[in-house]
C-alpha cells in the first residue's frame, strides 16, 4: 500500500497504558483491561470486553453478545463490518476477524497512517461467523494464542466427523458422551459443524445456553438442544451429546450423566499430554485461532511494514518474524489468551 512520508517518525498511533491500548489521536481504548470513557471492543470474550466503562463501540453483528457480557445498562453504539466513523482525529473502522460471531478487527486510520489491531483471529472457515477479512497496514497488532510451529489445524469438517463418531461409539456403549468445550463461540461451532452431519438434539450447560440462544437470535444454524437443568429428574443421558463449559469438569453436576466418556475440544489438545494431564477420555484439535501457518501468511497478506505481537506466544512468534525480515517486535499487555480455547 502507499505509504504516508512521515508516518514511520511519529509517535506510535495505538500505545499502552495502563487502562489498555489506547489511541491519543482518537482519544480512546482497545480492548480496555480498565474502565475507560470510549472503548473500542474487538467481541465479547471477557479478557477483550470488561465492564465499567462508560461507552463502548464494537461490530454491529456482535452486539447482542457483548450486551450479555456488558450488562443490561452498558451503553454499546455499533457500526457495519467495514463502515467508518470519525472519532477525534482518527478513521475507524471494524472488520470480520472469523473467531466468534461479531468478532472485528479494529483499523484505525490517521493522516495517511494505518493500523490494524487483530484482536483474537482465524483463518479457517466457521459457519457461525462472518469469515476473516484481509486489511492492508502500516502496523499489524496481531494475537499469538498458538505461535508455536507445532500448532497446525486439521479441516474442521474431518473434526466433527470425528466427534460424532466418539458420540455414536458411546451411544452404543449406553454411556453419555460429554464434550468441554468454551461456552461462547466454541460450542456454538461445534453445534453447527454437527448439525452439517446429524440432526440428532444435543443438552447443554447453562452457561453455554444463553450464548446459543443468541446465536439463534442471529440467524445461526446449529443441533437442536435442551438445557440440562430443565430436563425431569432421573432423565437418562445414556446415548446423549452433553456440551459443557470446562469449569463442569469433576464438579457435582456431572453426576446426573451417571457412565460418561468426557472430550475436551480445543486447539490445546494437539499437544497429546495437555489431554493426559487434564485426564479427559478423549481430545480433539478445534481451535478458534489462528495456526502457526495462518499467523505467518496474515502477516505477509496485511503487506504491514512494522507487526507487533501479543496475547501468547509473543515472543516465538516475534523473533522468528525477525530472522526473515520482519519489523517485529512483543507488545507487553496482561493478555494471557483464552486459557481454554
Amino acid at each position: 500500500m502507499a505509504t504516508a512520508t512521515t508516518h514511520q517518525d511519529r509517535p506510535p498511533l495505538v500505545s499502552v497504558t495502563p487502562q489498555g491500548l489506547y489511541c491519543q489521536a482518537g482519544n480512546f481504548h482497545i480492548d480496555p483491561w480498565r474502565p475507560v470513557e470510549r472503548a473500542l471492543v474487538t467481541h465479547a470474550h471477557g479478557d477483550h470486553a470488561r465492564s465499567g466503562s462508560k461507552r463502548y463501540l464494537g461490530a454491529r453483528a456482535g452486539r447482542g453478545l457483548l450486551q450479555r457480557r456488558l450488562g443490561a445498562d452498558a451503553v454499546i453504539d455499533t457500526l457495519e463490518y467495514g463502515e467508518t466513523l470519525k472519532v477525534g482525529d482518527t478513521t475507524v473502522s471494524f472488520h470480520p476477524a472469523g473467531h466468534v460471531l461479531g468478532s472485528a478487527q479494529i483499523r484505525v486510520e490517521h493522516r495517511g497512517e494505518v493500523w490494524i489491531i487483530s484482536g483474537d483471529y482465524k483463518r479457517t472457515p466457521d459457519p457461525t461467523c462472518a469469515p476473516f477479512e484481509v486489511v492492508r497496514c502500516h502496523t499489524f497488532i496481531t494475537e499469538a494464542t498458538f505461535g508455536l510451529p507445532i500448532y497446525r489445524w486439521d479441516d474442521t469438517g474431518l473434526v466433527a466427523q470425528d466427534i460424532l463418531r466418539w458420540w455414536d461409539a458411546n451411544r452404543e456403549a449406553g454411556r453419555s458422551a460429554v464434550l468441554f468445550c468454551y461456552a461462547l463461540g466454541k460450542a456454538q461451532r461445534l453445534l453447527a459443524e454437527l448439525g452439517k452431519l446429524t440432526d440428532r438434539p444435543a443438552y447443554v450447560h447453562g452457561a453455554v445456553n444463553g450464548l446459543v440462544t443468541a446465536y439463534r437470535e442471529a440467524g445461526i444454524a446449529m443441533l437442536p438442544t435442551q438445557l440440562v437443568s430443565e430436563t425431569e429428574k432421573g432423565t437418562s443421558f445414556a446415548g446423549a451429546l452433553v456440551l459443557a463449559p470446562p469449569s463442569a469438569a469433576g464438579s457435582t453436576w456431572m453426576r446426573r450423566f451417571g457412565e460418561a466418556e468426557t472430550g475436551f475440544a480445543s486447539g490445546w489438545m494437539r499437544v497429546r499430554g495437555n489431554r493426559r494431564r487434564r485426564g479427559y477420555d478423549r481430545g480433539f484439535v478445534l481451535s478458534d485461532h489462528a495456526d502457526w501457518p495462518d499467523l505467518l501468511r496474515t502477516v505477509a497478506d496485511t503487506q504491514a511494514e512494522k507487526v507487533l505481537v501479543t496475547h501468547g506466544y509473543t515472543d516465538p512468534l516475534s523473533h522468528y518474524l525477525r530472522e526473515r525480515g520482519v519489523d517485529a517486535s512483543p507488545l507487553a499487555t496482561p493478555f494471557e489468551g483464552e486459557a481454554e480455547d
